[in-house]
């Protein structure tokens, strides 16, 4: 689906947005404290989303920055993985979509500011955690204050540094901050020793962050980094092979606790609900609220929309104040000298076997930039934010709700609300994903002096939305609340909510039906519906008619399978390139002006593993959960109309978790392709 901002909301945004960004008119002053980020005296609450530059090619780059903004992304993450530009020791490659300056000016270009997440360890699914290979035949203890190591990182800073020289925040540029390592766990003198490598350097950023997770050996001084936390809806790292293992539930409660106990719990272990003395005096905020999820090999989560938003909405309300992302845009691995994705074969982070080329992440734009469920409906949160921005920021979250509720426990309503005076919004959550929550009657809520609504209303299963009390003219509404430009105000019905507005001068309305933009319901409030809710201020072209691919299978699998082992970290091996020889192959025609037109190949298929190859090269990959295969025919080399499809077929018994959506019959078998 292709989208067009409407011109008269992109001359809002960046009219907006320019106390947000630095430009050589004004370099606005960015402070924090234990609150928000105060941009030249007005608090903000940031949208970042994560796209990792490295992993898109670069004639894209523009385009899908461009995409983010409109989802309502305010702040750019990305990582700069060191294996991504010095696989070979010495030889810096900043070429191509390795071009990190071409890619921050294109931020700049879009006025949105930037976090580099800079390592040395990044993770990212990336082999060895983005280290290279190299540097452990160095005799050096890596992500350690060992001179010979730290020697290395200085290097890596220094060319980081010549990509952002110019670039900087004090120089009216748009990088507004830089994350040190990532999930790291010992003392804090390590990320202090980064900080100093990089400020001796020439790194001078309004503020810098660490993820907030795992609690640190040791702390940092206070104010040196804030720290950023996360959560996910599900965990390709687990080990177990159960649908709902591990503690992903707890994402679905409003709670006071920022950080998570369930990510990385393949490296981290059990984690214990406990953040560093003193961190709760820094702003609530996120870097890794999941988009989606990755698929492993020997676990594969299909993650829905309602997960990501659902996440999202919680996070608001529990008090956070920054939602970035991860991943807001997925990507594929670049070409290196060897492939660049983690497996348990690798000298570090091998703890789980990742697609080779794939890093699709489920996330709200996908690999090739497609956009699904999730960008709409976070984007009706992320108007939200921008809008309110200055009078969400200063309130407290309160919790009603008990925050210890076990998994599936569907005895309360999910509620909590923020407040300052009068003022608040209130916000519920009766989701929880790959649980049956059940309609929760007879309710009312008591906030800020008010009990509303006049009479219970019952809250349907699955139903996440935020009600307005004291905001913008409005006594109390159950709808929820999106945006207000020029005046106006524009609201969400909520299915299955009877919709009942009080303005504060006594003006009542119930039972409303959605009537759009043509008029409004009562004032200056405009009601909507859900769909239009997420494509608010857009201009939505209609989706392509889809066209069928021929397709040939021109070998059948071979009887003779591999047997699945567990690996290195006693999890279920991916297959090699060796083991393809025995997949079933079809031939697949392309019409000639499917890459002008930029068309996505979809193949609807079951199978274990299949791959993608052009001329003999592998471009795509995927690991079957149930979700189709995707392909952006645009990246094939000029002329090319065939391309070569491999599946390897299911196994019995296999050693893997598969979602309540894949067939996993054993064999394979492609159900249709079209494009």
């Amino acid at each position: 689906m292709r989208i067009k901002f409407c011109l008269f909301v992109l001359c809002c945004f960046l009219f907006s947005f320019q106390h947000l960004y630095s430009d050589n008119r004004h370099i606005a002053d960015v402070t924090w404290d234990n609150q928000s980020l105060i941009i030249d005296g007005r608090r903000v609450v940031p949208v970042m989303g994560e796209i990792h530059y490295s992993r898109i090619p670069s004639d894209e780059w523009q385009h899908e920055v461009r995409k983010m903004k409109e989802g309502g992304v305010t702040v750019i993450a990305t990582y700069v993985f060191w294996n991504h530009i010095e696989e070979r020791e010495g030889i810096f490659d900043w070429s191509g979509q390795r071009n990190l300056r071409r890619f921050i000016e294109i931020c700049r270009a879009e006025n949105l500011p930037v976090v580099l997440r800079i390592g040395p360890f990044c993770h990212g699914e990336a082999r060895n955690g983005g280290i290279p290979d190299w540097v452990f035949s160095k005799g050096v203890k890596v992500r350690s204050e060992q001179p010979g190591f730290l020697a290395l990182v200085e290097s890596l800073y220094r060319q980081v540094y010549s990509q952002i020289q110019g670039l900087q925040w004090k120089d009216g540029g748009p990088i507004m901050a830089c994350q040190f390592d990532n999930e790291y766990r010992g003392k804090g003198s390590y990320l202090m020793s980064l900080k100093r490598i990089a400020e001796n350097i020439g790194f001078d950023l309004p503020f810098y962050t660490r993820t907030g997770w795992p609690e640190l050996a040791t702390p940092v001084p206070f104010g040196e980094m804030l720290p950023l936390y996360g959560d996910y809806a599900d965990g390709f790292w687990e080990r177990s092979l159960k649908e709902t293992s591990g503690n992903y539930y707890k994402a679905f409660n409003f709670k006071a606790f920022r950080s998570s106990t369930a990510i990385a719990t393949e490296q981290l272990g059990q984690q214990k609900e406990t953040v560093n003395k003193g961190d709760e005096s820094y702003p609530y905020f996120t870097c890794e609220l999941g988009g989606g999820m990755m698929t492993a090999y020997h676990r594969r989560p299909y993650v829905y929309p309602e997960d990501a938003y659902s996440m999202a909405l919680v996070k608001l309300g529990s008090g956070s104040n920054l939602l970035g992302y991860y991943m807001y845009h997925g990507g594929t691995n670049p070409e290196g000298m060897t492939y660049l994705h983690e497996n348990q074969r690798t000298i570090a982070t091998n703890y789980n076997d990742m697609p080779v080329k794939n890093y699709d992440f489920q996330a709200p734009l996908g690999e090739f930039g497609q956009t699904l469920p999730h960008y709409y409906m976070l984007r009706k949160l992320h108007l939200f934010m921008h809008d309110y921005a200055e009078t969400l920021a200063p309130m407290d979250a309160t919790f009603p709700c008990p925050q210890d509720i076990a998994k599936g426990e569907d005895g309360h309503l999910r509620w909590s609300y923020r407040s300052l005076g009068d003022s608040g919004f209130v916000f519920v959550n009766n989701y929880e994903r790959l649980q049956n929550l059940s309609a929760k009657k007879n309710v009312r809520f008591e906030l800020c002096g008010m009990t509303f609504p006049r009479r219970p209303i019952t809250i349907p299963a699955n139903a996440m939305c935020i009600f307005p009390v004291n905001i913008s003219g409005i006594r109390y509404a159950t709808a929820q609340i999106i945006a207000q430009r020029d005046g106006k105000v524009y609201m969400e019905q909520i299915p299955g909510i009877p919709t009942e507005i009080v303005l504060k001068d006594g003006r009542t309305l119930r039972n409303v039906k959605p009537r759009g933009l043509s008029r409004p319901v009562i004032g200056n409030i405009y009601l909507l519906t859900s769909g239009d809710a997420g494509r608010l201020f857009l201009d939505v072209k209609p989706d392509e008619a889809c066209q069928e691919v021929a397709y040939t299978k021109v070998r059948e699998a071979s009887a003779d399978q591999r047997v699945i082992t567990l690996g290195a970290q006693k999890v279920a091996e991916e297959p090699s390139d060796d083991d393809f020889a025995k997949a079933a192959v079809y031939r697949i025609s392309i019409a000639p002006d499917a890459a002008s037109s930029r068309r996505l190949l979809r193949i609807d298929y079951r199978g274990d593993v299949a791959r993608l190859y052009v001329n003999g090269k592998l471009v795509a990959d995927n690991f079957y959960n149930g979700r189709p295969f995707l392909y952006g025919l645009w990246r094939m080399p000029s002329g090319c109309t065939e391309l070569e499809l491999r599946i390897l077929p299911l196994q019995k018994s296999m050693p893997v978790y598969f979602p309540r959506e894949a067939d996993t019959t054993p064999g394979e078998a492609v159900m249709g392709m079209s494009m």
